[in-house]
């Protein structure tokens, strides 16, 4: 897809602690109204929505969002027999709100620009070193592990270096605000060294907690 292709005016949908990146692909169910009628119409136009965190604060129904996310083209689209929407969602560029619309529909939608994010639509994939990941491996496996977290190591390690740094950074027990750092993180090397910076954090943490017991 080419930038040209992306719309300025996307409809968004605020999930919190998830996130997508561009060239990943994410299963969702969809069951509450709004978000019937968001799929409803984008199935009609250009089958895109953009997937963004909300803040913890602004209101209940209507939380402050955090200013970039990323769109995603729905691929794949199912209905239930209880009228829920399974649909698959395959991320394609990263966006930044520049502001929110206002609108009759019961979803949210936002003007976006896409120029700080361009390099998200080129096909090259970007240079990493496998051993670079050891370490950032064999960390998270120990944090999933002691989180109760199950992931099919195997088929990630099939994966290219930078699906896999995307897929974790996606799949991660992680905190909504640091989620969102991986998000924003420009390219693939920087969102490498957060990942592993994050995740020094969570190893002190728990090296801590042994010592104080």
């Amino acid at each position: 897809m080419k930038k040209e292709d992306l719309p300025n005016i996307l409809p968004v949908f605020p999930l919190s602690n998830f996130i997508i990146f561009p060239k990943t692909t994410v299963p969702l169910n969809i069951f509450e109204p709004r978000y019937i009628e968001m799929i409803d119409n984008s199935m009609k136009t250009n089958r895109l929505i953009g997937m963004i965190q909300p803040k913890k604060s602004g209101e209940l129904k209507k939380p402050d969002l955090y200013k970039v996310g990323c769109a995603g083209k729905i691929t794949s689209f199912n209905e239930t027999d209880d009228g829920r929407y399974l649909i698959i969602l395959n991320g394609i560029c990263r966006f930044k709100i520049m502001d929110e619309i206002n609108n009759d529909n019961l979803y949210r939608e936002c003007e976006v620009q896409y120029d700080d994010f361009s390099t998200d639509l080129s096909d090259k994939s970007e240079e990493i070193k496998f051993s670079d990941l050891n370490l950032i491996f064999r960390n998270l496996k120990d944090l999933f592990k002691k989180q109760g977290y199950e992931i099919n190591w195997k088929e990630i390690e099939k994966q290219s270096l930078d699906q896999t740094i995307n897929t974790l950074s996606m799949a991660s027990p992680f905190s909504l605000e640091e989620k969102q750092v991986l998000l924003e993180s420009k390219d693939l090397n920087i969102r490498k060294e957060r990942l592993k910076e994050i995740l020094n954090t969570y190893v002190v943490d728990n090296f801590n907690n042994k010592t104080i017991q």
